[in-house]
């Protein structure tokens, strides 16, 4: 992987490992050259609990996707979720010296620097200070500062931080294959740099990613982030739930779950039914589909409550002039968006990374959102160096605490 256009992104999500090889073209397009996948074993939720286990899964996606783009891969952005991240807003604040009024690189520095001096958990590490807006001497809305003129220096930041041994666990399982981690990337963060344009960050919208074990969020307004998180649940809750309910098999209900099941109530005929054919341990069953759907129903639609409960704490719900954006694997449930739409009573669609050059099935696969906008984001910080001191300062630090 000798040349610096190349690009891999990497997911090991509950369900699924996904790894994406990507090239970054001169006039700043993407090329998919290939996807490998592997299930995920190990994991729960988002996070690693079983480490060797988690590794051979995630050494067989990277295989499959060297594979797929005769590429030989030996560094990867490394997409972290689970229900420990955190996040809040904060404002920064340094004072120019007497002697000079022009801001400099450095003072931008330490503006971000400053809006992290706040207690989080001693068990936490930052994950990113994405920058939302800057203050020069009460001027709002500045957009770049440095070489402009002022004494006081303020900038608005959305932080998010995560549990630093859970996020540990998630780098060595990739540094034993043995593979560089160029960066740390916030799953839903990821997945929005591919799924919304600039004009709809700036209109405002929300991301809802929709995976195996965790249902990840992130909030733009204004063109900044506003809110993000993750709840601990996901498309394996709706398959444990069909799996008690119905009193069949997990693997059984997963598969009726994909190709049967949906959100929407009161669609299907009086007494239709779905046949389970019998299989080796499993005598068969025939399953009511108003009972299969409602089970399905049920779980997202306190999934979409919960969620829309927690993004309630700010007024930000009310400003969203582009809606709701659903994406990740379980988003291919017949009728979420309509779900949605009814819970948090905004229009919302099922969306997929933007057009890009490539592999069309990867792009246009919602399952696929957050690892491709890895490359994406790892396009964005290759262009702009600077900017890769924060996370890459991120990655040596908690590789440093475990020599």
């Amino acid at each position: 992987m000798a040349s610096s256009n190349l690009m891999v992104g990497l997911e090991i999500g509950t369900s699924k490992i996904c790894v994406v090889v990507g090239e970054g073209k001169p006039d700043g397009t993407l090329k998919i050259l290939g996807v490998g996948q592997a299930p995920s074993r190990g994991v729960r939720k988002g996070e690693i609990v079983d480490f060797e286990t988690a590794m051979k899964c995630v050494h067989e996606a990277v295989v499959d996707a060297e594979e797929k783009s005769d590429i030989m891969i030996r560094s990867v952005y490394l997409a972290i979720t689970g229900g420990h991240i955190q996040s809040f807003n904060n404002r920064g604040c340094v004072l120019l010296p007497e002697d000079r009024d022009e801001i400099d690189e450095q003072d931008v520095e330490d503006v971000r620097v400053n809006a992290r001096e706040v207690s989080i958990p001693s068990q936490n590490a930052f994950l990113h200070s994405i920058i939302q807006s800057y203050h020069i001497d009460g001027q709002d809305g500045v957009l770049s500062p440095v070489g402009m003129l002022g004494q006081k220096l303020e900038a608005d930041f959305h932080i998010i931080h995560g549990m630093r041994s859970r996020i540990q666990n998630s780098i060595r399982c990739v540094k034993e294959l043995p593979l560089d981690v160029e960066d740390v990337v916030f799953a839903p963060f990821a997945a929005a740099q591919v799924v919304l344009t600039q004009h709809q960050k700036n209109l405002g919208a929300l991301v809802i990613d929709v995976g195996g074990g965790t249902t990840d969020y992130i909030l733009y307004n204004d063109g900044a982030v506003r809110q993000s998180g993750v709840l601990a649940v996901g498309g394996d809750h709706i398959t444990n739930d069909i799996s008690m309910g119905l009193r069949i098999p997990m693997t059984r209900a997963e598969k009726l779950k994909i190709e049967e099941g949906s959100t929407v109530l009161g669609n299907c005929l009086p007494g239709e039914t779905v046949l389970l054919k019998d299989d080796s341990g499993f005598a068969g069953k025939e399953i009511e589909r108003e009972t299969l759907n409602t089970i399905i129903h049920m779980r997202l639609r306190e999934s979409f409550e919960l969620l829309k409960k927690r993004l309630e704490d700010e007024p930000f719900l009310n400003y969203l002039g582009e809606g709701i954006f659903i994406t990740g694997g379980c988003s291919q449930l017949n009728g979420i968006d309509n779900l949605a739409e009814e819970v948090f009573e905004i229009p919302a669609r099922v969306c997929h990374a933007q057009t890009m050059s490539g592999l069309t099935s990867a792009f246009e696969n919602p399952q696929f959102s957050a690892a491709i906008g890895l490359i994406k984001y790892a396009q964005a910080v290759q262009a702009d160096r600077p900017a890769r001191g924060g996370i890459r300062g991120l990655v040596g630090k908690l590789l440093g605490r475990m020599r």
